[in-house]
């Protein structure tokens, strides 16, 4: 019995870790499309909320994913940290088992599995959409405790199987196996591009904040078990995304590109390197400062052991853009130096920096420039400023005292491309309304 089983482990591995490089070859890059959970296509959109309720609350999904980000426990080698609750911002359809079974997920680059709900329930959240039930598929299998991807996430028990656990400081939690089963991902070009393989969280046990709309979490981050590792080198380490303006009314998809298809190429392009930290799962990146007005302001670090460098994550499931509390101070003053609109409060009370706006006060707001290492990342008006309720702007930056996050308001029109095999995040602005 320990023979088959060692052998199994062994075959799982190889067929987990590289079996995908069989792939490399025919398949040069693809995409899929990704939307925004508020936008129209979405079963989260509800045509009942104003404008403003759907920033407030995307406004507050920030600030609690922000402080769960900041946690300890974030890191490569605990499955606390591969699934935030009612979180992340970007949904995507993908397919998992055989024969194909259609799930909707959130597309989270700080989470670090593929995780969903799953029969049998033990105690399952209300899911709109039907549970998939890895019984009836042909691809699936369970990973023995001696995998690599179960050591990987940290499992909570180890019997025949790996298992996971995973609790949250706002009393959610899930309970499952992690298992390997094929996904197949709808490509914009033409067919379906199936893997083979992938590690998958299979809930049993999922209780808490989650949300009827959605049935899981696709995770992009660098940890050992996110979709874009296990990937590996069938897709050359690259993805990429194109996020347009999603709260002034465009009707337009995201896409999230993969292989050559993310290659981020031409006129305008910046890239500054990927800081890679021990057993850390996010992208971090170095700001060394920002300008706007004719000031500069130094962005340090939120932690003096860390010092400057890899000093912020790259986040795309969080709306606002978070800074050390001294940075943002000043930056806030430079901003407001800067603009020479009338100055109000932010009737909901989350951000500090509102002014009076029209139609034309686009032209009021100044040109902020991000200087990351080797990369000048010059952000419009669209990328700084939220409008809040009718004729109100507001300064789409936070202050923290934990981890500073670069989020996905600062990235919009850009197409945002990451090369983890040079260890690059490279920036082209562009319209992603035609992308």
């Amino acid at each position: 019995m320990a023979a088959n089983m060692q052998s199994y482990s062994s075959l799982v591995l190889v067929l987990l870790f590289l079996c995908n490089t069989s792939l490399s070859n025919a398949l040069k890059g693809f995409s899929v499309e990704m939307m925004h959970r508020d936008s129209e296509k979405s079963p989260f959109y509800l045509p009942s909320e104003t404008h403003s309720q759907r920033v407030s609350k995307a406004i507050q999904r920030s600030i609690a994913r922000s402080n769960h980000l900041k946690k300890p426990s974030a890191s490569i080698d605990t499955v606390e940290s591969t699934v935030i609750p009612n979180s992340g911002e970007y949904l995507m359809t993908y397919s998992v088992g055989t024969p194909p079974f259609k799930v909707l997920s959130i597309v989270d680059t700080g989470s670090n599995i593929v995780w969903l709900q799953c029969k049998p329930c033990i105690d399952c959240y209300e899911q709109n959409s039907p549970i998939f039930d890895p019984r009836k598929s042909t691809t699936y299998k369970n990973l023995p405790c001696t995998s690599r991807a179960c050591q990987a996430v940290g499992a909570s028990s180890c019997s025949e199987k790996c298992e996971y656990s995973i609790n949250y400081g706002d009393g959610s939690h899930s309970v499952g196996d992690l298992s390997v089963d094929t996904i197949t991902l709808s490509s914009t070009e033409g067919s379906p591009v199936k893997f083979p393989n992938i590690a998958i969280g299979c809930g049993h046990d999922n209780t808490g904040t989650f949300e009827a709309s959605g049935s899981g979490i696709v995770g992009l981050s660098g940890g050992a078990t996110s979709l874009i590792s296990q990937l590996g080198s069938t897709i050359e380490g690259k993805f990429s995304y194109c996020l347009p303006p999603f709260f002034a009314g465009s009707k337009s998809s995201s896409k999230l590109s993969f292989g050559d298809a993310a290659v981020v190429s031409g006129k305008g392009v910046v890239s500054t390197p990927i800081i890679k930290k021990e057993n850390q799962i996010f992208y971090f990146l170095t700001l060394k400062s920002l300008s706007v007005g004719g000031k500069t302001v130094a962005v340090g670090s939120t932690s003096s052991e860390s010092g400057e460098e890899g000093n912020i994550i790259i986040d795309s499931g969080t709306t606002l853009t978070f800074l050390p509390s001294q940075a943002y101070t000043e930056f806030e003053s430079a901003v407001a130096d800067a603009v020479k609109l009338e100055r109000v409060s932010d009737p909901n009370g989350f951000l500090r920096l509102c002014y009076q706006t029209g139609s034309k006060s686009q032209q009021e707001i100044p040109v902020i420039t991000a200087h990351f290492t080797g990369a000048d990342v010059v952000l419009k008006p669209v990328n700084t400023f939220l409008q809040v309720a009718d004729g109100i702007s507001c300064l789409a930056f936070r202050a923290t005292d934990d981890l500073s996050i670069f989020g996905n308001v600062a990235q919009q029109n850009f197409l945002v491309g990451y090369d983890l095999e040079n260890k690059t995040v490279s920036f082209k602005p562009t319209d992603c309304n035609k992308e």
